[in-house]
């Protein structure tokens, strides 16, 4: 498995309009590209961090060479109109050498706390 971890700044009152974006787009992501889905996270300072899993790293890359357009102009206006800020690059780019994360409760976190 590999993973890819992005940061985003988002704009002040633009939180769920962004999360929701986010969703839509991972969903769309995972259809088109084959991706494991991604975990959002959100840093103290209010950074919003965003961990996708892959199959590999040659599918993550296939993906991202192709900038993961998914032809949804809604949502990705949505999430384009909600980021303050942004990396140019991914966060992180690693290969998992050991997983325990329990995947038995596979519901979406649905707060920000």
């Amino acid at each position: 498995m590999f993973v890819a971890a992005y940061w985003w700044r988002v704009k002040p009152g633009k939180e769920e309009q962004f999360r929701a974006a986010w969703r839509r787009g991972t969903e769309l992501i995972r259809e088109r590209y084959g991706s494991l889905g991604s975990r959002l996270h959100r840093e103290q300072d209010g950074r919003f961090i965003g961990m996708a899993e892959w199959p590999d790293e040659a599918s993550w890359r296939r993906a991202y060479e192709s900038k993961m357009v998914y032809n949804d102009p809604e949502t990705r206006t949505a999430f384009v109109d909600a980021i303050a800020d942004a990396a140019d690059e991914p966060l992180l780019l690693m290969d998992v050498t050991d997983d325990l994360l329990d995947r038995a409760d596979d519901k979406p976190a649905d707060s920000l706390s």
